[in-house]
């Protein structure tokens, strides 16, 4: 990714600025984001974004988990050391991570991307899975931090996170059960397990579960998303509901991923939800329809930027 930022011209990032530029986030959550130690490549998109249009001064990024390798068969697969031995799936340190820009300071974070899997309240782990794997099994496949920006309107935290994909295991279903976990991990941030509640928090991220549709496990996005001190802005877009699938029972308008050769069809897989004590002005989903201008952004197939969707939610107070 480095790279491709470097030399310029690569068609998808070239996609990504471009509706970022056209958004103007203030603050802005990237996930599938590589991470490098000195930040090289976060620092590289800055000035590629400024380039574009839209300027966003302060960075955030940790290392995440994913590729960060064991020397357990995680997957018991009867391998080592493959992407999926790694605590999140990744061909290296740092492959597909997270980050977050903000026109705004950052103020202390908490980082807690080292949780076990098997410490969190109520696990539920996969049957059968031996001792010594659970035993060093992290909860987050990527990381789950809580980051304060330091708004003109005041303090918000963000609970940035990205959940594993419920498919890709076995009938123990591993992935599943442990992308739900760390959707409910949130709630127990916010019902103070962890220490202080964050100051008015707002879930941000890939939860890759949809509420309805989908291989996910419904119920912990659903708990999620009716928690009391959040709030479901419900983004939607005109281009979501064209792109419908009819075997599906959600609100089309709703959905954030465009997977239009997956058996999965287009799912609502990523959030914001804002402080329950904010005011929502706006929300939506970046997602044209096909004969509106904007939708040369997202290419004639939809992906130019990927199957996901920029995602946003204004708020006051």
């Amino acid at each position: 990714m480095l790279r491709d930022l470097q030399r310029g011209g690569d068609p998808q990032l070239d996609a990504v600025l471009g509706i970022v530029a056209q958004v103007q986030p203030d603050i802005l959550v990237l996930t599938d984001f590589d991470y490098d130690l000195d930040g090289l490549a976060l620092s590289a998109f800055q000035t590629a974004l400024q380039t574009a249009g839209w300027s966003m001064d302060h960075s955030f990024a940790r290392a995440p988990n994913v590729g960060l390798m064991t020397d357990l068969d995680l997957d018991q697969d009867g391998r080592l050391h493959s992407p999926r031995d790694a605590q999140g799936f990744g061909y290296f340190r740092g492959n597909g991570g997270m980050a977050i820009l903000s026109r705004w300071p950052f103020g202390a974070a908490r980082d807690w991307s080292h949780i076990l899997w098997k410490d969190i309240p109520g696990a539920t782990l996969p049957k059968g899975w031996p001792d010594d794997v659970m035993a060093v099994q992290r909860l987050s496949s990527n990381g789950h931090w809580a980051v304060p920006v330091d708004t003109p309107l005041g303090t918000i935290t963000l609970l940035a996170f990205a959940a594993t994909t419920p498919v890709f295991d076995g009938p123990e279903d591993r992935n599943g059960l442990r992308g739900a976990d760390e959707v409910r991990f949130w709630e127990t941030v916010l019902d103070g397990h962890w220490g202080p509640v964050p100051q008015s928090p707002v879930v941000i991220g890939k939860a890759n579960i949809d509420p309805v549709d989908g291989d996910g496990r419904y119920d912990a996005i659903l708990s999620l998303l009716s928690h009391a001190l959040l709030n479901d802005a419900a983004p939607r877009s005109v281009g979501g509901a064209l792109a419908a699938n009819p075997d599906h029972s959600g609100d089309p308008a709703l959905d954030t991923a465009h997977w239009p050769e997956s058996d999965q069809g287009n799912l609502r897989v990523s959030y914001i939800l804002p402080p329950a004590d904010w005011t929502v002005t706006g929300a939506g989903v970046f997602w044209p329809a096909p004969n509106d201008p904007l939708a040369t952004l997202i290419g004639d197939d939809g992906q130019a930027a990927g199957p996901h969707r920029l995602v946003w939610v204004d708020v006051s107070r």
